[in-house]
């Protein structure tokens, strides 16, 4: 596993009343998993593709997607079959669509990623919340800003 700032020890220094600074608190911070990594690497490789038979091979099941609209809880896609019925929406709707990963982090099984997405004219920025489960993603929860 790569040594990076979140696979290693990190210690807080917590401020007392006062200005005064308490002893250091330190506490162990999860490292993302490798498999999570993987699998979010190949999920975003296959949504660019618009791949749906990549993707339906890199969910579970029980999938849960909550899409960022319409405002302001988005729409809730539970089960594989839902699931891919959305994208195959999303990806019809949007033809000339792209997410870029600005940033991807983690702990264990859970992976937020903040993207870019940019269409023919314009763009958004967001982050998904998602949970890998054995080589898959269970829940992929969207928010965008605007």
């Amino acid at each position: 596993m790569a040594a990076d700032p979140v696979s290693r020890l990190v210690t807080i220094a917590v401020a007392a009343a006062g200005g005064r600074a308490a002893a250091p608190v330190t506490r162990e911070v999860i490292a993302m998993d490798d498999e999570a990594r993987d699998t979010i690497e190949r999920f975003h490789e296959a949504f660019n593709r618009r791949d749906l038979d990549a993707l339906a091979d890199l969910i579970t099941d029980d999938c849960v997607f909550e899409a960022t609209s319409p405002a302001p809880d988005g729409t809730r896609h539970v089960g594989r079959e839902a699931v891919l019925q959305a994208w195959r929406v999303f990806f019809t709707d949007s033809p000339a669509s792209h997410f870029e990963v600005e940033e991807m982090f983690g702990a264990d099984d859970r992976v937020i990623v903040r993207w870019h997405y940019s269409w023919a004219d314009g763009h958004v920025r967001g982050a998904d919340l998602l949970r890998v489960r054995a080589g898959q993603v269970a829940e992929s929860l969207a928010y965008v800003k605007g």
